[in-house]
């Protein structure tokens, strides 16, 4: 029997009860197999309730592939093994939210998408959507896009943004429940575009999306790019030491010597790992004054504020690790860290003092110490960073889709997206053969 579907908009992650999205968000249990089905949208448009016509919800089902060639598997995709992803939970989304870190005056205007049953209400599927009024803090760049639909003398902003704000790591986007399946997902993508045509969007972008997700959007006609990161993939290593003994004989040696230098240091400098209860808000203030200084020679200006942090703290402090640099009984440098189930997710670093080697000990080496101790798969350090390479981090690919509403548009753009997908996936190679493990082991 089908279900019946009502589409709504919501302008504050506070609408919406926290176990339902993160049942949608991480659920218990491994999703079923999807199955095409004929749910029903139910068609009444208002704000910020949204509907969609059956006709539209039957064109997503009948949506082609767009044939990309995607980046090769292989261990490249241990980053899809995914249980649970912090950043995609109701805290996460609700202390950007409360702490006005994202907003109408950030330029990050919550709009997320939701889907619930006609019946009962319930919450089956779900977008972290954005209205954009800049392209700033999504790390997947569109900058010439925007500036080609400037010279043309067109609108590329406003825009929509399904993605998690700041927040360069891949997760689920497309938060389906496992009762939801195909029907809720084709219902979420409709909703939208419905959306995207409702306010005049130019497009819909969806950011660090999981490999599946990105084959979904392809086969509904959405645009798809690659990117790349650095990660690092537990082979299973017992400890630091076995990790380092799959490295060559002149990484494994230039690994010791940095540890070794970086705490040796200004009178000697001490690690302190922080994680739960043990994080107290002199913690924060002090990691604050890092990421400012960060945020202020990378960005002009941090997009997190001070009381995010805080609401972080109290709210789920059990998935955060807090790593930090002491001297003289001063705190010095510090990085947060995110813990999932399967993966330890590195974002933002920063410091007061600065000596040589201090921020590959904080933010990469502590990192796989930490990933290899509690069983984690992978290390994701973030954006961009080739000298991540020579570190044991290894080149992944990342995925983005994109739905262009001016059709001259899209087909530039896919044009483009053809090119640089090809030449991402020569740089995969590239680095796969410029990895720091042991040949032909």
């Amino acid at each position: 029997m089908s279900a019946t579907y009502k589409i709504r908009v919501i302008t504050s992650i506070n609408e919406i009860d926290a176990a339902q999205w993160d049942a949608c968000a991480n659920p218990a249990a491994e999703a079923p197999a999807l199955v095409g089905g004929g749910a029903t949208i139910v068609p009444e448009l208002s704000v910020p309730e949204l509907s969609v016509s059956e006709r539209d919800a039957q064109n997503v089902l009948a949506s082609e592939a767009s044939g990309a060639e995607p980046a090769d598997a292989g261990p490249r995709e241990a980053q899809q093994k995914e249980r649970f992803n912090p950043f995609i939970t109701h805290a996460f989304l609700r202390a950007l939210e409360n702490s006005g870190s994202v907003g109408k005056k950030t330029g990050w205007t919550t709009t997320h998408v939701v889907v619930e049953e006609q019946s009962s209400g319930r919450v089956i599927a779900a977008a972290p959507t954005y209205l954009k009024t800049h392209s700033m803090g999504e790390y997947v760049f569109d900058y010439g896009w925007a500036d080609a639909y400037h010279r043309a003398r067109e609108k590329y902003y406003p825009k929509v943004q399904v993605a998690v704000p700041f927040t360069p790591a891949t997760g689920r986007r497309l938060l389906v429940s496992p009762e939801g399946g195909e029907e809720a997902l084709n219902a979420l993508i409709v909703g939208l575009r419905t959306w995207r045509e409702k306010i005049e969007a130019s497009s819909i972008h969806v950011s660090f999306p999981t490999r599946s997700e990105w084959d979904a959007l392809g086969r509904n006609g959405f645009l798809q790019r690659t990117g790349q990161q650095f990660h690092f993939i537990n082979k299973g290593y017992a400890d630091f030491e076995a990790f380092l003994t799959d490295l060559t004989s002149r990484k494994r040696k230039m690994i010791r010597r940095e540890r070794k230098d970086a705490l040796a240091q200004a009178g000697g400098i001490e690690i302190e790992l922080l994680t739960g209860a043990d994080i107290k808000e002199a913690h924060w203030d002090a990691f604050y004054l890092f990421y400012m200084d960060t945020g202020a020679r990378k960005w002009g200006h941090p997009y997190l504020t001070r009381d995010f942090f805080s609401q972080i703290g109290a709210s789920m402090a059990e998935h955060i690790l807090l790593v930090m640099a002491k001297r003289k009984g001063r705190y010095i440098a510090g990085a947060i860290n995110f813990i999932g189930k399967d993966a330890l997710y590195g974002r933002n670093w920063g410091c007061i003092e600065e000596y040589p080697f201090l921020h590959f000990e904080v933010c990469y080496y502590q990192a796989i110490e930490y990933a290899i101790a509690h069983g984690l798969s992978r290390v994701e350090a973030g954006a961009q960073g080739e000298h991540k390479l020579a570190r044991g981090y290894v080149a992944v690919p990342t995925y983005s889709a994109h739905d262009i509403a001016d059709q001259r548009f899209a087909s530039a753009i896919d044009e483009f997206l053809t090119r640089e997908r090809a030449a991402i996936n020569e740089s995969l190679d590239e680095y796969a053969e410029m990895a720091p493990f042991k040949k032909g082991e």
